[in-house]
């Protein structure tokens, strides 16, 4: 007994010797010090394992080497939607625990002999473990929270970089709450000699002075700063989210490009849930590209995303390109049955999906009778028949101007050489996966461009084979009119403009040979003849003319004199 009550003070101090020499590493600020650091911390934790100083250094120091996910795996009791979770699987589990307790009341009564006896007390229930679980759950939960400021702090930062924006927003305003309580406690008791100018002061001198830098933030202005563009991003989500609902779709794209086109970083997990649910109202509007795209964006950022598999998948099967739409839905069903064999969700306990546990056996059977209908469809041979006009937005014979002009925007919006640039507005968990992420979004990126530009020359050929037979119809109802109208040029005499359509030609009233006296009958041809006509008679020399005229006058000198009369005529008019 002794030994062990002189072995305690050693462990004592062997762990404050530890947790001062951490302290001394992570005032460095470098990293591989601060790794030193965290090597000691975690000894100091093996020899004392709730220990409140060493907890919150390892916090801190992991949240200053980027290990989000480690620290929200510390304190994930202490993330609200994760408790939110636990407690409605516990009442679940409650109520089945229940279920239970009344059919073993059941069974028990049935029993006469052991009704008889031994007395029965009417108000007997089973015991429920869950109760005395929450109820031990809360009593720890009380204890702590005095001094689980910094627990709030801490795991707040790491939410806000993980994506989970509303526990951040609610960690960090408690925290905020909590230091502000305390400081006015602390100011109760303070007196009037306590108030100092001496800061203020020294403030200004530095002020006055332009060669000094200005002192850093303090860390609750970091975390009011941060609070605030929590804050910003939830407002333009909600909005987006409620123009989505409402049908509102032009304005859920601008709200969600406001946050997606930001000059500040996003985290990488928000910035997926952004680019699927974006690409939602895409696909709502009809702009099938660019829905596509935003689920390439989501699936380099996140590979496990079932809303953005499942929304690709439909996609391609609404323009009907099926062997992707095949391949999209068997990567799903992978996922649906890694989550059956490790009977839980991808990724941590504390990671939100789209998708419930107990939705996943029905959604796996209807995904394996479609991925069967998708076979079949492609043993028919319906490969061949995509719809590119679904594709590029265009309505079924469009002309060519709108063809260009459509395929120009989307050539400048998803050239694979572009299609990179959201991984800078992005703040990763781990940026040893960058690398990844950049061949993932530059492999489905080029994908979408070769389908847009096959897209755009079946678009095109169709087209230009639609503009080659309409000049053939053309070509050919120009060629029927005038073989339809076939008339002597020398006979034709036009009256007015040669743009008319009513042409004069001679008819002799009597065939008799001592009359003389013509009549111009009128015909009315069509528009095209008169134009052929026109030219034809313009074709005649003037000299064909001229002789024309004197052999009517010759003709009307014979019908006068008869033929054995002889006729005056003048050299001159039968010159040509």
């Amino acid at each position: 007994m002794s030994t062990k009550t002189s072995f305690i003070p050693l462990l004592v101090q062997i762990v404050d010797k530890y947790v001062k020499d951490a302290r001394i590493l992570m005032a460095t600020q470098e990293q591989s010090e601060i790794a030193s650091a965290l090597n000691l911390l975690d000894a100091a934790l093996v020899l004392s394992p709730r220990l409140e100083t060493t907890l919150e250094l390892k916090a801190r120091s992991l949240l200053y080497l980027r290990r989000f996910k480690d620290v929200a795996d510390m304190l994930q009791e202490y993330i609200p939607s994760f408790k939110m979770v636990s407690e409605e699987s516990s009442l679940s589990s409650d109520n089945s625990s229940q279920q239970l307790s009344k059919e073993r009341v059941k069974l028990l009564s049935s029993d006469n002999s052991s009704s008889d006896s031994f007395p029965r007390d009417p108000s007997f229930k089973c015991f429920s473990v869950s109760d005395l679980k929450k109820k031990v759950m809360a009593g720890l939960c009380k204890n702590c929270e005095k001094d689980a400021q910094w627990r709030y702090l801490v795991l707040g930062q790491a939410c806000y970089h993980l994506g989970l924006m509303e526990d951040a927003m609610v960690l960090l305003q408690t925290e905020k709450r909590l230091s502000r309580a305390a400081f006015r406690r602390e100011s109760v008791c303070w007196s009037d000699d306590s108030f100092s100018f001496s800061k203020v002061a020294i403030f200004s001198d530095i002020n006055n002075n332009n060669s000094l830098t200005p002192p850093p933030p303090t860390e609750s202005e970091n975390v009011s700063q941060l609070l605030s563009h929590i804050k910003l991003l939830l407002r333009r989500r909600t909005a987006a989210l409620a123009a989505l609902d409402a049908g509102l779709y032009s304005e859920a794209i601008r709200h969600f490009s406001k946050i997606l086109d930001g000059h500040r970083g996003t985290p990488q997990g928000f910035l997926a849930e952004c680019y699927v649910n974006r690409a939602s109202a895409y696909r709502a509007a009809g702009r099938i590209a660019e829905s596509i795209a935003d689920c390439n964006r989501t699936l380099a950022l996140d590979p496990t995303c079932i809303q953005a598999l499942g929304t690709r998948a439909a996609l391609l099967e609404t323009i009907r390109y099926l062997p992707d739409c095949l391949r999209d839905l068997e990567h799903l069903k992978l996922l649906y049955d890694s989550i059956l064999r490790d009977r839980k969700l991808p990724g941590p306990a504390w990671k939100r999906h789209n998708v419930q546990y107990r939705d996943v056996p029905g959604n796996l059977r209807a995904l394996a009778s479609k991925i069967q209908e998708l076979r079949q469809r492609i043993a028919s041979g319906e490969m061949g028949n995509v719809d590119y006009y679904g594709l590029i937005g265009l309505r079924r014979g469009c002309s060519r101007s709108e063809l260009e002009r459509a395929h120009l925007l989307l050539c400048l919006r998803h050239k694979p050489d572009k299609a990179m640039n959201f991984v800078d507005r992005c703040e990763f968990v781990d940026y040893r996966i960058l690398d990844s992420v950049k061949d993932q979004a530059r492999m489905s990126a080029l994908l979408l461009f070769r389908l847009l530009q096959k897209g755009y020359s079946s678009v095109m050929a169709a087209i230009m084979d639609e503009e080659a037979a309409e000049k053939q119809r053309q070509k050919a109802a120009l060629q029927t009119a005038a073989l339809q109208v076939q008339v002597p040029a020398p006979e034709l005499k036009l009256r007015g403009e040669l743009g008319k359509s009513t042409v004069e030609i001679p008819i002799p009233n009597r065939l008799l040979a001592g009359s003389s006296d013509y009549s111009l009958g009128s015909i009315e041809l069509p528009e095209q003849a008169t134009t052929a006509a026109a030219a034809a008679a313009t074709a005649a020399s003037v000299f064909q003319g001229v002789f024309c005229r004197d052999i009517a006058v010759v003709g009307n000198l014979i019908s006068q004199a008869g033929f054995n009369r002889p006729i005056p005529v003048k050299y001159e008019a039968l010159s040509c």
